[in-house]
């Protein structure tokens, strides 16, 4: 379809199917409403959109506008900007034809933009009965998406919540229907407005706010329970000492990021250290944990659910244990790679295995591969999400933002994460049953242990990789599994050697 495109320019020049006849606008000033659109306020906002993303380095390359990407909103618009012309075609036909712009108008590029989608309002029904704000924060999350496919506009309602995924307004319940529609209590989040109210595991709810939760839908029962918004939820259980009713009220909840559990042993200990996000609250709580039991024995860092897009936070928990060694480089242009090292000394020398998955994104992606990179940890798991980038968010004047996840990181020895991920060396999906795991602990033992290293093999086909070590798909299957290797490894030091000591 571009290059169809590109063969309608020769003939196309005369065509012109602007709104507006102005010398210096698209649009008449006396007409500010179009089809339920103020052409002009919402110019304004795109023309903030272009010039802000102007300004943007993008791992290593310059972003360019990117009018192109209106065409994700329907499947029937395709669009070709060139340097002379800017053209929406619409399935075969030719709909709107501009000059494109002189460089850096980002006036008339707004303008073009609320053209485009004037003359897409026209020919889609979904897009013609969406109201300005809603067409705006379509237009902009396709904007984005053309450059950036985890790119985001964040609304300046929701901008707190965007900006920190740990925080849910919630009753803080967890649970199930039963085979009646009623809803069972299965978890209750400590210190909620569900735990005070002194809702408990097993507690069965029949009604919530007059109605029968067997004649609620699943939807409508979710929006009790959590969402951006407080309210007031009356509740009936049915408890083991009988019926009671209790009022409730959705609640900012935050989760922690990190969560630490001391396992006992006759050795020394170990603990257990869940990360959910890279970030200072992190460090804290980790830093306290090693201070705490300082003559640990070993460490199992769960980084398999991990994400953080803060690279200081990053530096200061690998330094926790590697102290100052490069952590991770920062690519923001075509030159320039700023290297990330830890101010801190190690608080602890006791062995580590760092457990990885599918899910392990960001900066928790180079943490993983400063402990193989300087042979501090053993990595088990699956592959990483390779998905090692940091967000720049550039602040909007209606207070909303674009976030855009431009920043591209390497490991501190300057191996490529992104669009590849860091490779473990203990693959679980391959070691699931105990009679697997047996095999391959004698192995190790034995010395007969076959593994190459991904991580330093530039030309390994990581599609192929990711195929021979396959998510594993249930959760709790991974848990068991994740704790069973690590220990052994970690209550083995003949294991913990070989595996952290092995070469090819």
């Amino acid at each position: 379809m571009k290059k169809m495109l590109k063969l309608f320019f020769g003939c196309v020049f005369g065509l012109s199917v602007v709104a507006g006849a102005g010398a210096d606008s698209l649009f008449f000033e006396d007409q500010p409403i179009q089809n339920g659109i103020n052409v002009f306020d919402m110019s304004r906002g795109f023309a903030e959109i272009y010039e802000k993303l102007s300004g943007v380095s993008w791992g290593g390359k310059n972003i360019n506008v990117a009018i192109e990407g209106i065409e994700n909103l329907h499947q029937n618009a395709h669009i070709a900007a060139t340097d002379e012309r800017v053209v929406l075609v619409w399935g075969d036909s030719i709909v709107a034809n501009f000059p494109t712009p002189k460089s850096r108008d980002w006036d008339a590029y707004g303008e073009i933009t609320t053209a485009l989608v004037l003359k897409m309002r026209e020919r889609d029904t979904a897009l013609a009965m969406a109201s300005e704000a809603d067409i705006y924060r379509a237009v902009v999350d396709a904007l984005m998406r053309g450059i950036d496919e985890n790119g985001r506009y964040i609304f300046s309602t929701d901008a707190a919540v965007a900006k920190d995924g740990r925080i849910l307004t919630s009753v803080g319940i967890e649970g199930a229907r039963d085979e009646k529609g009623n809803f069972r209590v299965l978890g209750v989040y400590k210190g909620s407005p569900a735990d005070s109210a002194g809702i408990s595991d097993g507690d069965l709810i029949g009604e919530i706010n007059g109605t029968l939760v067997s004649e609620m839908s699943d939807s409508a029962l979710a929006s009790m329970m959590s969402g951006f918004n407080s309210g007031t939820v009356k509740m009936t259980l049915l408890t083991p000492s009988g019926q009671r009713r209790v009022v409730v009220r959705r609640a900012t909840i935050v989760i922690a990021d990190a969560d630490v559990v001391f396992m006992d042993d006759t050795n020394g200990g170990i603990l257990d250290i869940i990360v959910n996000r890279v970030s200072n609250n992190a460090v804290s709580i980790v830093s306290e944990a090693l201070n705490k039991h300082s003559d640990v024995a070993g460490v199992i860092l769960d980084l398999r659910a991990a994400d953080g897009n803060d690279e200081r936070a990053a530096a200061k928990l690998a330094g926790l244990f590697v102290g100052q060694k490069p952590v991770m480089r920062i690519v923001e242009n075509v030159r320039d790679e700023i290297e990330v090292v830890p101010g801190n000394a190690p608080m602890t020398d006791a062995h580590v295995v760092v457990a990885v998955s599918n899910m392990t994104r960001g900066t928790a992606e180079a943490i993983a591969a400063t402990f193989y990179e300087n042979g501090r940890g053993v990595l088990i798991g699956t592959p990483t999400a390779g998905v090692a980038r940091i967000a720049s968010t550039l602040a909007l004047s209606d207070g909303g933002a674009l976030e855009l996840l431009n920043k591209s990181i390497k490991t501190g020895m300057g191996r490529r994460i992104d669009e590849r991920g860091i490779f473990p060396l203990v693959c679980l999906s391959n070691i699931r049953t105990g009679a697997q795991q047996s095999a391959f602990f004698i192995n190790v033992i034995n010395g007969d242990f076959r593994w190459h290293d991904y991580n330093a093999d530039k030309d390994a086909n990581v599609e192929s990789v990711r195929r021979g070590c396959p998510t594993i798909t249930n959760g709790e299957d991974e848990d068991l599994l994740t704790m069973s290797v690590a220990v052994q490894i970690l209550t083995d030091s003949k294991v913990y050697s070989r595996l952290l000591n092995y070469e090819e």
